[in-house]
This record gives C-alpha cells, sequence and structure tokens, in this order.
C-alpha cells in the first residue's frame, strides 16, 4: 500500500451515472489487475474504494458509477485538480491459472477491473472472451473498448434493449478453460452455479479503512473469515461460502 497525490487528467461521462476518470501519479504499488485504489474526498469521513480499470506507466484510469455524495463530488472534479489515494491495495486476480481460453463475466461496475485483466491476459496471447451485462441499453459501456483489446465480446442486457437478452449467466461460450468474474453479489452467486471450472470471484463489498484494519468487510469462506479489502477482493470459487 501506498499513499500519493495524483493529478486528474480527463474525467468524462461514459453514461448517465458512469464516469471515467484518468489520472497521473505514482502507480509503482498496483501490480495485478483487480486491485483497486482508496480516495480521499473533500467532506467525506471515509475513502471511497474504486478498481483499477487501466494502467499505463504513470497514468491511471478508474471507472465509477456516482451513487452518493463522494462519487458525485468526483463526477465534478476538472482536470488539473489534486486526489489523495492509496493505491496497491486488494490482491487482484491471478492470471496463472487462466489456461488458454478465459472467460470473463462482469456486471454493471464490475466491468472496469476486467479491462487490465483482459489486456493482460491477451498480452500473454491467451484467447479472451468477454461478457458484460447491465439492465439496460442506457448503462452499456466498455464493448468498444474490449473489442479494441481483441476479446470476443457479448453483451447483455436484463431487458433486451441491447446485444443479447438476459443475464451474463445466459451469454456462456460453450467451451472456456477458466473464469474471472466481478459485479454485484446477485450475479456473482448466479455465477457460481451456472459454471463448470474453477473461477476467480471478484467481491463488491462496503469498507471502512481499506486495508484490513478495521474487519468491517469480512467474509466466511471455507478456511476461516477473510477480510475483503485484504485478503480479497478476488477470492477463488472453491474458497466460498455463500451466506444463504
Amino acid at each position: 500500500m501506498k499513499r500519493s497525490d495524483f493529478t486528474v487528467i480527463q474525467n468524462e461521462a461514459l453514461t448517465a451515472t458512469v464516469f471515467r476518470m484518468t489520472l497521473r501519479g505514482d502507480t509503482a504499488a498496483i501490480t495485478a489487475p483487480g486491485q483497486f485504489v482508496n480516495i480521499a474526498l473533500d467532506g467525506c469521513y471515509l475513502r471511497r474504494p474504486i478498481s483499477v480499470c487501466d494502467l499505463e506507466d504513470d497514468r491511471l484510469t478508474i471507472i465509477y458509477k456516482t451513487v452518493g455524495r463522494g462519487s458525485a463530488r468526483m463526477s465534478r472534479l476538472s482536470p488539473g485538480e489534486k486526489l489523495d489515494l492509496l493505491t496497491g491495495l486488494g490482491n487482484g486476480y491471478d492470471l496463472s491459472k487462466s489456461g488458454e481460453r478465459p472467460l470473463l463475466l462482469g456486471g454493471g461496475v464490475g466491468v472496469p477491473p476486467l479491462y487490465l485483466l483482459a489486456k493482460r491476459l491477451i498480452q500473454q496471447g491467451k484467447r479472451v472472451a468477454a461478457v458484460l451485462g447491465f439492465n439496460t441499453k442506457d448503462e452499456v459501456f466498455g464493448e468498444e473498448a474490449f473489442l479494441k483489446l481483441g476479446a470476443d465480446v457479448t453483451v447483455t442486457t436484463a431487458d433486451g434493449s441491447y446485444g443479447r437478452k438476459g443475464f451474463v449467466t445466459d451469454a456462456l461460450p460453450a467451451e472456456y478453460s477458466y473464469f474471472y468474474t466481478c459485479g454485484p453479489e446477485p450475479m456473482l452467486k448466479a455465477v457460481y452455479r451456472a459454471t463448470e471450472t474453477d473461477g476467480q470471484f471478484s467481491f463488491e463489498e462496503r469498507m471502512g479503512c481499506g486495508f484490513g484494519a478495521c474487519m468491517g468487510c469480512s467474509c466466511k469462506t471455507v478456511t476461516g473469515y477473510k477480510r475483503i479489502c485484504r485478503d480479497g477482493p478476488v477470492l477463488e470459487k472453491g474458497e466460498i461460502l455463500w451466506n444463504d
């Protein structure tokens, strides 16, 4: 974990509620796709945890949804403004288990951390398939970015207004060697039930400190309690115990 000041380079809307921000700063502590940063915002007591979408030298890209006062404050930031970030948080995805045909399953703001993962897997010569799920056409983002990487992309919408009607589990390819997923818990549970291979799940969770001190985001696994912010956010399929 490292604390650094970052400068906003760009901050633009992708949909009515989803924004992409590019920042410049010390990214050395970020070592794996699936890690996150924790952002301090004026007037907010707790930092805001946001997953890393892309990384290129000293440039960091995050994609976030405006759901409250903190994220609304972020959406109004202009180029040149400074942000205090904790970087290198979380364990990230393990690429060594992907096999040759990895499958990426993302729902809503669970899509962004899969972008850097897809980028790294394709750089390794893997044949990546990505299924991106949304509620409706107006919420869709990221399709073109994944296509430019060279991924085989399928978009699903729950109401059928764009792409394939249904959920990400309705668009699983016939063959894949391994899977990675990130999204809301109901989606993750559905993926757990529908998939036939091993895989890795990235959990979205409310966090207090973001680095394991407060124990506020603990969850039960087959080996005991783990902290989503420090021992996660990525957990292996075989260690997950659902609450119901």
